[in-house]
């Protein structure tokens, strides 16, 4: 019988096919077997409709690859989340009025869309400056057999700010889902656990696996629970973090634990103090941080 306090997380760390309906199949694929291994959440890495296949492409060509959120492909794993009973977060090149969008898309375990984020944090310094940026953060109440669980999402370059955790945290995050496309080195698997550990939440990273350019797996779960009654001093907040090889990541998040974990301790909003942070909602970039082409 399944612990109703555990919500087990599958990471599909998988590298994708040549075309679109390669990565339906394939993924489909991954759904089922992580399913088989217990899972409520399946999370894919980053642009999964494409393979996030930008670089060293011509830009029409790749931005011609763009899926409709209402298409078959995208539809397709809907009804693969209701008949598998599973959270599925599926992500692709969103097709957009004037250029594409880098999205995820979570469906429930009925099927139902619960969640649509765009990535807000392009990298404008590369090729996503041809993308059109998210509008806003987002938290919804997805339905798991472990009861209803706050989950929004980052994607990859928005980890790099921590006002992306942080307002998701105000608005009641409890998991954030985080697909990623680019290596898993020291720094950024730093930053996952920072943005666990000050804002009381679980990050789950799903990565591609080495065999894919520029990529190397390592996948991660960081819990935020950094201090816990029956663990002396400081604890390790990483319940996962995978290898470099093709594979379905998972790990167990014990969400009363979280709930109470955040009840009680000190980071968070607990002890924020919002009237000193004005600069941060200022639009003027000072040297040395002046790039162009701006987009703010």
């Amino acid at each position: 019988m399944k612990n109703t306090a555990m919500l087990r997380l599958a990471l599909l760390q998988i590298a994708p096919g040549n075309t679109l309906q390669e990565n339906l199949e394939k993924g489909e694929r991954a759904c089922r077997a992580a399913k088989a291994r217990g899972a409520d959440l399946a999370l894919f890495p980053e642009m999964w409709s494409n393979g996030y296949r930008l670089m060293d492409r011509p830009v029409p060509q790749w931005q011609q690859e763009a899926v409709p959120p209402r298409g078959e492909f995208v539809q397709a794993f809907g009804r693969l989340a209701a008949e598998l009973e599973m959270a599925i977060g599926l992500t692709m090149l969103e097709s957009y009025p004037g250029a594409p969008r880098n999205t995820l898309m979570l469906f429930d375990r009925f099927g139902r869309e619960k969640l649509r984020y765009a990535k807000v944090h392009t990298c404008d310094f590369d090729v996503e400056r041809f993308l059109t940026p998210g509008d806003d953060f987002y938290v919804t109440d997805l339905d798991t057999a472990c009861g209803p669980v706050r989950v929004g999402a980052m994607i990859c370059y928005d980890r790099e700010f921590p006002e992306s955790a942080r307002i998701l945290m105000l608005e009641g995050a409890e998991l954030i889902l985080v697909p990623n496309a680019c290596p898993m080195e020291i720094n950024r698997l730093a930053q996952l656990r920072s943005r666990a550990f000050e804002n009381m939440l679980a990050i789950a990273t799903c990565n591609y696996p080495a065999s894919v350019p520029d990529c190397n797996g390592g996948s991660t779960v960081f819990d935020g629970m950094a201090y816990l009654p029956e663990v002396e001093g400081s604890r390790d907040t990483c319940l996962l973090q995978a290898g470099e090889a093709e594979e379905i990541c998972l790990a167990d998040l014990d969400l009363a634990k979280l709930r109470r974990y955040r009840e009680t301790e000190m980071m968070g909003d607990a002890y924020r103090r919002p009237q000193k942070y004005g600069r941060l909602v200022e639009d003027e970039c000072r040297p040395p941080f002046v790039r162009q082409p701006p987009r703010r």
